[in-house]
Order: structure tokens, then sequence, then C-alpha cells
């Protein structure tokens, strides 16, 4: 996806995963999903695979950015959770296999003074020992709800930034 160089003041729903691992990969699942849907203006998605630092400029170019993520946290497989992380120790205890990335990337944001909110969509899975393209049952299954929370989020965010920029 092309994305704006005039983003500023945009939504960013940024997935996160290996999607070579199955589970692994269900943030890269659910923005495809969202590449193929109408968004309401202003909102832009990004597979950003496991790019770590290499994300870091579309933090900088969004006042909100959404993003979905696996999680090693000993909950039920299928478990979504919402955080706000603003600092390293915001994050679960067990991210997944990149989890030294965003961990680090959220520092550099702190040390950059950044405004950019990050809401953060954990998804417990049960291994990422795994490989394969297909998520397995319990996460298939709750694509649906991810989608309906990470929605109502920008919906939430569009209402409460009305001057969004097109």
């Amino acid at each position: 996806m092309q994305l704006q160089k005039d983003s500023f003041n945009k939504i960013l729903i940024l997935g996160i995963g290996n999607y070579l691992m199955a589970d692994e990969g269900v943030g890269v699942h659910m923005a495809r999903m969202f590449e193929a849907e109408q968004l309401p203006a202003g909102v832009d998605v990004l597979d950003g695979g496991t790019g770590g630092f290499h994300l870091l400029e579309y933090f900088e170019q969004y006042q909100h950015v959404i993003l979905v993520d696996a999680t090693l946290d000993g909950l039920e497989p299928g478990t979504i959770r919402l955080i706000k992380p603003k600092f390293y120790s915001d994050f679960p205890a067990a991210m997944s296999t990149h989890d030294i990335g965003l961990k680090d990337l959220v520092g550099a944001l702190q040390l950059l003074n950044s405004t950019t909110e990050i809401h953060l969509f954990v998804v417990s899975i049960k291994s990422i020992q795994e490989q394969g393209i297909e998520l397995t049952a319990p996460i298939k299954e709750i694509l649906p709800e991810i989608k309906k929370r990470v929605m109502g989020l920008v919906e939430q965010l569009l209402i409460n930034e009305p001057a969004l920029p097109v």
C-alpha cells in the first residue's frame, strides 16, 4: 500500500507479525483483511511484518497508530486485550518473536518526544513454534472480533479528532 506523505494526524492500522509462523502472523492477517475494506477517510492500513525500527517513520507520520500483534502471555489462545504502551515496561511480559523491535521502537519514540498515541491490540497465542501461513482455528475464529474492536476504536478516535485532514 502506498501511504500518503502528508499523513500526520491520521490513523494508521498496523499489523505486526511473521506471516510464515502461523498464529504469530495474526497482525499481518488482520492488515490484509483491512486492506480489502473501504475504510473511512484519514485511515490507512499497513502490513508491518517484522519491520521493527524500519517502521519508525510511520509512527512519526500519524497521530494514532493502532497495532495488532500476537503475544505469548499464557492466557487462553484468542484472548484479545487493548493496551496503550507509552514505555518499554508497558508491554506484556512475553511478546512474540519480534518483541525487542517493538519495545525498542516505543523507547525510541520516547527519546524523540513523539506525540503519536499507540493503541496495541495483543492476541494471545499458544506457540510460535508452528510454521505455515494458516492460522489455527481459535485464532481464525476471533478475526471478526479483532476487526470489530479495531473499527470501534477507529470510530471513537475519528469522533474525538473530527478535524483530521484528508
